[in-house]
């Protein structure tokens, strides 16, 4: 949802709201900023009636000046030097006052006369009984919070040492309300029903024990579950070893319950959705989808989301899908060269037919467009690379494996008059050693700004060190962003979101068995994925930029734990600035509401 305040002393607070997760931005220029040392936030709470002043990461040197990691600052006296806040620490549905006061005078004798900005906000349900609920893990493993909260020791490590309750305290802060929903999804199935899945990765148990309680008490199950004999000499093949294991441990019965998917061994059947089919007609209900995969590192580590989609349309178009993939369609090993082209050319020819999928995202309706893979050319993503230069104000986009070369050749020749764009990658974008195309690097020059998963490796000034999500043990290959969605003007009256397990590489569109939602014009869903990407890329910006620095001379890339002890941090606003635009992105926000004080 989206709110804005009443004008005062010439300044105007927006925010937008998730489920956890509360984005703000300050208009301030009609405001008198001499002088201004920041904002103190205070959050009221009304229904626990909790008023307090929310925390921040910086202090005044000359208040504390050896500030150690555990120093609490609060922004009564430590203000927020910033024109944008986020509040990740907000509970669904729930009505809130936030208050931002103008700061001024010196550190040691605040000026707090000016009047302040006050705003109600309501954060979003988790679980409703619309037609979208988007449920994201927290995906910062590698975070201040973690390393304060759980000594950046894993659950399973906590579990080892004894520290049964507090393991079962950092799943539950590494998932959130994601495991909730999806188990929840699979526990809405009643005697009668059915549920189909298909699954990449088949190994978090409490998953695979929830399919087996669902056939115990009557509903039919019917998994398509990856089982490709992809291994090298030696290897087991993955993950096709690991889901016969839980499998077998589950007790769901090979040909009955689950269908292995073995044709086409080196092309992925990475999906990783769920539908529901009600009643003895079989009537397709709703759909989980996303890019989680069932898995502990899926669950609770890198970040992933989770979509329940309540749409008979939508699961309809599924369940052809699934159909489709249950008789394991494709080349197999053994055939001849000229069998496994015409299985697989006959594959995608099929696979174009489930659904008409506009060539042009112009041409996309309102409501909900399913894309599945794999297809044959590159339409589609050339489609979602449009979508993303075509922005009028905001962009973003989750990338897992690189930008693709789709993406760079649109934006490369974007300017400062260009829609605002973030790219959140795994890795750095940076040249490949042998690669024969010309490496594109997107900047600031094309309003383009990147963030990458990192983790602070050593304690810098106040901030702690991190661990991550390899060294606990979660994730071994993709640690930081598995998330796959794109936003196209998320803030505006026609947001467009692409939502799924496709990673937009022409891989996962000619290649693997995948799955995608476009929804446009949804503004509720929209809010919710534009506060969790918002909250990832700032998280992952700063640990960014200390890792590009750490290769240099400077370590700390110049960053420090105190504020400007003046109203000097005002020129990072400066017109053409990351910050400045920023905040403009945020307070151009449409369907804004002004609630009133409870």
């Amino acid at each position: 949802m989206r709110f804005k305040s009443q004008v005062s002393n010439g300044f105007k607070v927006f925010a937008v709201t998730g489920t956890n997760t509360v984005s703000f931005a300050i208009d301030y220029q009609q405001a008198d900023l001499k002088g201004l040392l920041g904002f103190g936030v205070e959050r009221y709470d009304p229904q626990e009636n909790e008023k307090y002043f929310l925390y921040g990461f910086k202090v005044f040197k000359s208040v504390i000046p050896d500030p150690l990691d555990d120093v609490a600052a609060s922004t009564r006296d430590h203000p927020i030097q910033s024109f944008v806040y986020d509040d990740f620490t907000a509970k669904p549905d729930r009505l809130y006052v936030y208050t931002f006061h103008p700061l001024k005078g010196k550190p040691k004798n605040l000026d707090r006369s000016a009047n302040p900005i006050s705003i109600v906000v309501r954060t979003e349900k988790a679980f409703s009984s619309l037609t979208h609920d988007v449920f994201f893990n927290r995906g910062a493993a590698s975070s201040q919070a973690y390393a304060r909260r759980f000594g950046n020791m894993s659950p399973e490590e906590l579990e080892n040492t004894g520290q049964g309750k507090k393991s079962l305290e950092a799943k539950q802060w590494l998932s959130r309300d994601l495991k909730k929903a999806l188990l929840e999804f699979i526990a809405q199935a009643k005697p009668g029903d059915t549920l189909l899945g298909c699954f990449y990765e088949f190994r978090f148990p409490e998953a695979a024990d929830a399919f087996k309680k669902a056939i115990d008490r009557g509903v039919a199950v019917r998994l398509i579950i990856d089982g490709k004999e992809n291994g090298k000499p030696g290897e087991e093949p993955f993950p096709r070893a690991e889901n016969l294991s839980q499998i077998q441990r589950a007790g769901l019965v090979l040909d009955k319950d689950v269908i292995l998917r073995e044709a086409r061994p080196s092309d992925i059947q990475h999906n990783k959705f769920i539908l529901l089919l009600k009643g003895t007609a079989q009537t397709p209900s709703a759909v989980w989808t996303g890019s989680t995969n069932l898995s502990d590192g899926g669950i609770y580590g890198q970040t992933n989301v989770g979509h329940w989609i309540r749409d008979k349309e939508t699961a309809t178009a599924f369940k052809a899908y699934w159909d489709m993939l249950s008789s394991d369609p494709g080349g197999r090993s053994g055939d001849d060269p000229k069998t496994v082209r015409a299985k697989n050319d006959a594959l995608r020819k099929s696979m174009a037919s489930l659904v008409n999928v506009p060539g042009r995202w112009q041409d996309i309706p309102n409501g909900i467009t399913p894309i599945f893979s794999p297809r044959t050319g590159l339409a589609v993503l050339d489609m979602y690379a449009q979508m993303l230069d075509d922005a009028k104000n905001l962009a973003c986009i989750t990338l897992a494996f690189g930008i693709n070369k789709a993406f760079k050749g649109r934006i490369a020749d974007n300017t400062g008059q260009n829609a605002l764009t973030f790219f959140l990658l795994e890795r750095e974008d940076k040249p490949v050693a042998g690669s024969k195309d010309t490496f594109v690097r997107l900047n600031a020059a094309n309003n383009a700004y990147t963030a990458f998963g990192s983790f602070l490796r050593d304690p810098i000034h106040r901030w702690a060190k991190e661990t991550s999500t390899k060294a606990m043990g979660l994730n071994t290959h993709v640690m930081f962003i598995h998330s796959k969605f794109l936003l196209k003007d998320p803030l505006g009256e026609d947001p467009i979101i692409v939502t799924g397990s496709a990673n937009f590489s022409a891989a996962s569109t000619n290649a693997n068995d995948e799955n995608m939602v476009v929804i446009r014009g949804n503004k509720r869903a929209a809010d919710i994925y534009f506060t969790e990407f918002n909250r990832l890329f700032f998280h992952y910006y700063f640990r960014s930029v200390v890792a590009r620095a750490a290769r240099g001379k400077n370590p700390s890339h110049g960053f420090s734990p105190f504020l400007d002890e003046t109203d000097g941090w005002l020129s990072k606003y400066k017109p053409g600035t990351l910050r400045q635009k920023r905040v403009a992105a945020l307070t151009g926000m449409t369907g804004v509401a002004i609630l009133q004080q409870p």
